[in-house]
């Protein structure tokens, strides 16, 4: 519907859209290592449309079917694609919804770009350095991988990035709108005290929803539940 959307670098980001025949539309971002075809993103997606919300789901550069290195993603090289997504979107009232990694360029975008009258954080990160130290400490950037998976190569550019940023919420309180923070209980990638801290410095009305007994990517019957609890909030926000 929108034709191809590049980045500022002439990178063509891969999506897929959602219609839901009106004039709002929520765009879905998703974490390291990740891309838009993640389960859960899915359901998302549907379960908005479904509702007669119109769902962009894409992939950051460098993931998925996206153009570019993904030694070249970090949170702010992705700050710049979202701004690229949005900026497709013409006159429409926009919802992000980013998971993770995707959580933190939420906060970063929303911060500086009024488009944005909607966010949704799903198990977001806020505390980049220290996910950042947690998870890749023991790796040799550059010449290593994130978690042993050969197609994400741990960068000293990503690394550098995370460290540089530190912690999105400095930046909470630069935006206004409506804000949910969606989080598992049993997440043991981005703790849920990400989200807790995270509230502390969000203006109102912003929302933490626990959900008991989630994981990270909200799997199993936790996939449902997230659908339901976010499809509903934003039908009332957006």
């Amino acid at each position: 519907m929108f034709g191809e959307i590049r980045n500022e670098h002439g990178e063509l980001l891969d999506y897929t859209y959602h219609d839901g025949k009106d004039d709002k539309i929520v765009v879905i971002g998703h974490g390291v290592t990740g891309n838009k075809d993640r389960p859960a993103l899915i359901a998302l997606a549907e379960g908005l449309a479904d509702a007669g919300i119109s769902a962009l789901r894409f992939s950051f550069s460098g993931n998925g079917e996206s153009e570019g290195a993904f030694t070249d993603s970090n949170i702010t090289k992705e700050v710049a694609d979202l701004g690229s997504i949005i900026d497709a979107l013409d006159d429409y009232k926009v919802c992000y919804i980013g998971h993770s990694m995707g959580g933190a360029v939420g906060v970063l975008r929303a911060a500086t770009d009024e488009r944005i009258e909607v966010l949704v954080s799903l198990a977001g990160m806020v505390h980049t350095k220290a996910f950042a130290d947690r998870e890749f400490g023991d790796v040799t950037p550059d010449k290593g991988f994130m978690w042993d998976e050969p197609d994400c190569p741990l960068s000293q550019a990503y690394m550098d990035d995370m460290a540089a940023i530190d912690s999105v919420a400095k930046q909470a309180s630069k935006f206004g709108g409506p804000w949910l923070l969606v989080h598992g209980s049993e997440d043991d990638i981005v703790p849920i005290q990400d989200s807790i801290d995270v509230l502390q410095f969000a203006n109102e009305p912003t929302k933490l929803l626990d959900l008991p007994g989630a994981d990270h990517v909200f799997s199993g019957d936790s996939t449902a539940i997230m659908v339901e609890k976010v499809v509903t909030w934003i039908s009332q926000k957006l």
